[in-house]
């Protein structure tokens, strides 16, 4: 959504500007969540390969994870008095990333893939951090706590594509397909 909507109220401590901006941080994080916890599924759904159930059996604390993670957003958008948006319609219209590109494939090329979303997510989030020193304590203790379980995950799936020198497959990769590709 490119409009912030008013704000119903806010919690003591905040002006609305404030937390309006807070809100739109929150809600980029919760389009971000939603995404990813759809696509680790997609990924789940549709790996194939020698390592196929490690994999399969690796993403589902990770879906469930981040489903949680959708929900804490959403309920501290609501908590400052914002009205969180969740439908698949306001989530395309607002996120500024395609759609995951890779369907039934390797498990290595998941990976591969997935090493890029959880770049993508990761770095956002971080950016949310660094905003949010100056805005919301409360909020930006959210986003650390959820970056260390992101972090965590991007972990699990590059310990898949890293050789016994810690050089990754997928370095240098620009795209999903590209790292896919790469690690395949």
């Amino acid at each position: 959504m490119n409009s912030t909507p008013a704000l119903h109220y806010t919690t003591p401590g905040l002006d609305e500007a404030t937390a309006q901006r807070v809100v739109a941080l929150l809600q980029s994080r919760l389009d971000a969540c939603t995404d990813l916890h759809l696509t680790l599924k997609h990924v789940h759904w549709n790996v194939v390969g020698p390592h196929f159930i490690a994999v399969h059996e690796m993403l589902d604390p990770q879906v469930d994870a981040v489903r949680g993670f959708a929900d804490d957003l959403a309920e501290r958008i609501a908590t400052l008095g914002g009205s969180p948006q969740g439908t698949p319609g306001a989530l395309v219209a607002a996120r500024t990333w395609d759609d995951y590109a890779i369907g039934r494939a390797s498990t290595q090329e998941h990976l591969g893939a997935l090493d890029l979303v959880y770049q993508g997510v990761i770095t956002t989030y971080r950016e949310g951090i660094a905003e949010l020193d100056d805005l919301d304590l409360v909020t930006q203790d959210m986003f650390i706590a959820q970056t260390e379980q992101l972090e965590l995950f991007h972990w699990f799936v590059r310990a898949h594509l890293e050789d016994k020198g810690g050089r990754l497959s997928t370095e240098g990769a620009r795209s999903e397909t590209d790292a896919a590709r790469a690690a395949g």
